[in-house]
């Protein structure tokens, strides 16, 4: 059973971007698409997610901070905000999933080069400067599940003087139980990764937390806008744990 949940997902996010992909193309001729984020979100639903959502999430002028744990992250934010998103360089070479992130217009960075945080910061800030909204997974890489990892802050500099209007807000996503059964740790493939979670059995319940936006120009630093960020993010998701994971 497991085969056949994997292969009817599989059709039904192939079917999807058979649909989309034209639509975004046509509609792109007369102004900026909703097709990404129609089929992100669509490829989510697909994938199981069922997702509440607490809050208010920002239209523009904003930088979403988020906790990091599955690909399915991606779909969940960006099915919500259409926000675009801050990833690793060698993405945009991924076959098909690099083609998409363009489509969805990512900010590529080289991570592992530190020798680049200045150009990487400077990207980030024109992708911010343009009023779109971006979203960044500050710990750099997915946890285990419920941990969430120290927020790296060199990315934040971006932010550092402060843009005119442009607001942080973090964005706890609790998986709540069911975290590690989805998460994607770094010693697995990412075919591996997705094969396990499109086989999965039933759906997947998800919280969708946006906080208090935070304006950068109340913090000292970068380094002070990712503790405060983090330590919300963590207390968010442990009120989730404490109500039982209650959606």
């Amino acid at each position: 059973m497991g085969r056949f949940r994997f292969w009817i997902r599989t059709i039904g996010i192939a079917g999807a971007l058979l649909v989309c992909v034209p639509l975004h193309y046509l509609w792109s001729i007369f102004g900026v698409s909703p097709w990404p984020r129609v089929y992100l979100r669509w490829v989510g639903w697909v994938a199981g997610l069922r997702i509440r959502i607490i809050g208010t999430p920002l239209t523009r002028d904003v930088l979403f901070l988020s906790n990091h744990t599955s690909w399915l992250d991606i779909m969940i934010l960006a099915g919500a905000t259409g926000t675009a998103f801050v990833s690793k360089e060698e993405v945009a070479r991924w076959p098909v999933a690099g083609w998409l992130a363009k489509l969805n217009r990512t900010v590529f960075i080289a991570r592992a080069q530190r020798s680049a945080v200045k150009g990487q910061a400077d990207a980030l800030r024109t992708a911010l400067a343009s009023g779109r909204p971006v979203a960044l997974f500050p710990e750099g890489t997915t946890s285990g599940g419920h941990e969430v990892l120290p927020f790296r802050a060199s990315l934040l500099a971006a932010l550092f003087p402060p843009l005119p209007h442009l607001l942080v807000q973090p964005v706890a996503i609790g998986f709540g139980r069911i975290a590690r059964d989805i998460a994607w740790i770094d010693d697995e493939g990412s075919a591996e990764n997705a094969k396990r979670v499109l086989s999965r059995r039933g759906t997947i319940p998800v919280r969708l937390h946006f906080l208090a936006p935070v304006d950068p120009k109340e913090m000292a630093d970068r380094k002070e806008l990712a503790a405060r960020s983090h330590a919300e993010i963590v207390d968010a998701l442990k009120a989730f744990e404490a109500e039982g994971d209650r959606l």
